[in-house]
């Protein structure tokens, strides 16, 4: 299925990296651990960082009753980014230094979720982007624990993506003068071993944590 691009959604700027594959929209939300979201709030803009998870075409995201920015009116817009840095471009001049990256931009009215089911499915998809394995390990919210978070719903419907891979884009006469490096230096996020904590008992560290 291929994105529909909107005039918020369309790049204006190198335009032959973005792609209208939804399937890449969803490789690029579903590795991704942090979104940062953009919101109005009294006025100005305000973007934060915060997990998030994917269900179908849908993200949710959820926090305290008592933060700030989630206490959106339904329907408000809001702007939600992922990004990965897969590498540091190096250039022969300073100007063609760049990223290898892929990232996501999706732009909707923000829908505060209330059915109970969804709200719950939500939670689950947000845990589960984070730490899979969790939700069947782990307790689940409990009503008071329920009664003090909020569940945001944005449709995938307006989305973009874009992506850059490969060396520098260098002038030729850069090249042809030589004597400078340039090439690119990957970017790789790897999880370390697993830290127990101290207060445990004698619980083995579960398979879902210790082969992440």
């Amino acid at each position: 299925m291929r994105l529909s691009p909107t005039r918020r959604s369309t790049p204006t700027r190198l335009r032959e990296r973005a792609s209208t594959d939804r399937a890449d929209l969803y490789a690029v939300l579903d590795e991704g651990l942090v979104c940062h979201v953009g919101v109005v709030r009294d006025g100005a803009p305000v973007v934060l960082p915060t997990g998030y998870g994917r269900i179908d075409d849908t993200v949710y995201v959820h926090g305290s009753t008592g933060a700030g920015w989630l206490r959106v009116s339904d329907g408000a817009p809001v702007c939600l980014t992922v990004t990965h840095v897969d590498g540091v471009v190096y250039a022969r001049s300073v100007f063609h230094h760049s990223m290898n990256y892929r990232s996501a931009v999706v732009h909707g009215p923000a829908r505060v979720v209330t059915d109970p089911a969804e709200r719950m499915a939500g939670l689950r998809a947000v845990a589960e982007q984070l730490s899979p394995g969790s939700w069947e390990h782990a307790r689940e919210p409990n009503a008071r624990e329920m009664a003090a978070t909020v569940v945001i719903a944005l449709d995938l419907a307006e989305a973009s993506v874009k992506m850059r891979s490969g060396p520098p884009g260098d002038e030729d006469f850069d090249i042809e003068e030589g004597g400078r490096w340039a090439g690119v230096l990957p970017v790789v996020t790897t999880f370390g071993d697993p830290e127990p904590d101290p207060t445990l008992d004698e619980v083995a560290t579960p398979a879902h944590v210790r082969n992440r």
